[in-house]
């Protein structure tokens, strides 16, 4: 990857969306000025697959705490939640464990008001019991709305995870006990393990994967594991929608989120990291209307596009890896 000034691109164009966010917000090439902030309420929401549950199209992903810092981030999920925005992703590995603590001084409050989850990447039963109790304990709640197998990235994890004493036997027992009321998985790296996992076990209530604009062009997760889900029913949850800030060389936030949005899926989660941030997209979000084909198909042909450099593949989409 190249460097510049010690900063690689990636970290260049992260400082670039959360100085500029309204830039990028804009609809087109063109600056624009930055709007009035966003008005709470109005942002559609999604049946969650078969849980019988809706979510706001967009949701707030809690891995960014560490770029916030405390007091701006529970800032962040006040303003989230004035906003209107009932969906709050977390996971016990997000800061070294201190993002729970974030969620846990803010959310309590509303607790009746909002979808929380969080993940556990433990791969034994054991472990992952352990973990629930100490996500329950920081977040300040008895019960999390969805559990989630984190980060399920080879064959050979999956065997670990449905076996004797995995992970699955913790999940399946708390649901049971009420101490989740769903659960899920994650997958980032290979959508073929994603359907090795989906298909292990039926009581999955949920998958989160990423979903953006280039994926279509290596190892695809909408092509592959997309399909797959939403023929089992279960609720479809996108992450990865500005490609880790490398897409917003080529595309606006607006193209980026509406891309994701007009798929299949119940809600996208966002790294908010900045007030302008949050403030953007939550706005687009109020005002989405799903693309038609054909404008999918336009932005997938810009980013197979030559013009632009490193902007679909494995460069791009360094999480992924073949199994």
């Amino acid at each position: 990857m190249q460097r510049n000034g010690g900063q690689s691109p990636v970290f260049r164009i992260m400082n670039r969306r959360s100085f500029f966010g309204s830039v990028f917000a804009g609809l087109g090439s063109a600056a624009v000025a930055r709007p009035a902030k966003a008005k709470a309420g109005d942002i559609p929401m999604r049946p969650l697959g078969r849980t019988g549950q809706k979510l706001t199209i967009v949701g707030m992903g809690g891995a960014r705490f560490h770029l916030s810092g405390w007091e701006d981030g529970t800032a962040l999920v006040r303003r989230a939640y004035d906003l209107g925005i009932n969906y709050f992703d977390m996971a016990r590995s997000y800061w070294n464990g201190r993002a729970e603590e974030v969620y846990g001084a803010v959310l309590p409050e509303f607790r009746k008001n909002v979808f929380i989850t969080s993940k556990s990447n433990r791969r034994t039963r054991k472990d992952a019991e352990a973990e629930l109790d100490l996500s329950l304990k920081l977040m300040k709640t008895d019960y999390l709305d969805l559990w989630q197998i984190h980060g399920v990235d080879t064959e050979e994890e999956v065997g670990r995870i449905v076996g004797p004493d995995g992970a699955l036997e913790a999940f399946t027992a708390a649901k049971k006990a009420g101490k989740c009321r769903f659960i899920g998985f994650t997958g980032h790296s290979n959508p073929n393990v994603n359907l090795k996992m989906l298909r292990s076990f039926d009581g999955f209530d949920t998958m989160l994967m990423p979903l953006h604009v280039a994926d279509t062009f290596y190892l695809s997760f909408e092509k592959i594991a997309l399909p797959a889900a939403t023929e089992h029913g279960i609720g479809m949850l996108g992450m990865k929608i500005f490609g880790n800030a490398f897409l917003l060389r080529a595309f606006s936030v607006p193209e980026c989120l509406q891309y994701t949005l007009s798929l299949p899926v119940s809600a996208v989660t966002l790294g908010f990291s900045t007030q302008g941030q949050l403030e953007d997209d939550v706005r687009i979000a109020q005002n989405f209307k799903p693309l038609p084909p054909e404008q999918m198909d336009a932005l997938r042909a810009r980013a197979a596009s030559d013009r632009f450099d490193v902007i679909h593949g494995p460069a791009l989409e360094y999480w992924k890896r073949k199994a």
